[in-house]
């Protein structure tokens, strides 16, 4: 399920060996982390991504970090959100988090099987976990995050078959256009 949108790599980031491991307990490989960063060639993502950049240019304003998200039930935008933890005083205050609450409220429920969630940068672990655990359909980010990545970077939460959920990943939807946002933040900080 995890590499739906990867086709011709290993999907799965994190695979069970056919003989199970020693003792028979599941045994796992590392991530392929090479797969996380081949870009989606849709048009629907790319214009969703457009959306995320708009909302993220909004996070500045008030000194958060750029970073937006989109939640999408059947192409139709539910939910659009930035980065607020300066302006919230609030470390959970992610793009992704606030997103994903406003489409639970939105929707009226929590599971959001139907819901593609779409990121201008690659979730952190808080955020990945939040994924799985309200069920997300589908995750589509832009660049990815060396230092705090947990959709391929670092880990690979969305794609751990340990998990109660896995989701389909599309990595690097107008990545450049993403990075540009993000450096350029950075630079202004200096």
């Amino acid at each position: 399920m995890c590499g739906e949108t990867h086709r011709g790599f290993k999907s799965h980031f994190l695979r069970r060996r056919a003989d199970g491991g020693a003792g028979g307990a599941p045994a796992y490989r590392l991530p392929y982390r090479d797969a996380v960063n081949i870009p989606s060639s849709t048009e629907a993502d790319a214009q969703a991504m457009r959306m995320a950049l708009v909302e993220a240019r909004s996070a500045p304003v008030h000194g958060d970090v750029p970073v937006g998200a989109v939640a999408l039930v059947g192409g139709t935008m539910v939910a659009s959100r930035h980065n607020e933890r300066e302006l919230r005083q609030d470390p959970t205050a992610h793009a992704e988090i606030l997103a994903l609450r406003d489409a639970a409220q939105a929707l009226g429920t929590w599971r959001l099987s139907e819901v593609t969630l779409v990121v201008t940068l690659e979730p952190c672990a808080m955020c990945a976990g939040a994924l799985v655990n309200g069920r997300v359909g589908r995750l589509v980010f832009g660049a990815s995050d060396p230092k705090a990545g947990a959709c391929g970077s670092l880990y690979q939460l969305c794609c751990d078959p340990r998990l109660n959920h896995e989701l389909p990943v599309t990595a690097g939807v107008l990545a450049d256009e993403v990075g540009l946002l993000l450096t350029g933040f950075f630079a202004g900080l200096r």
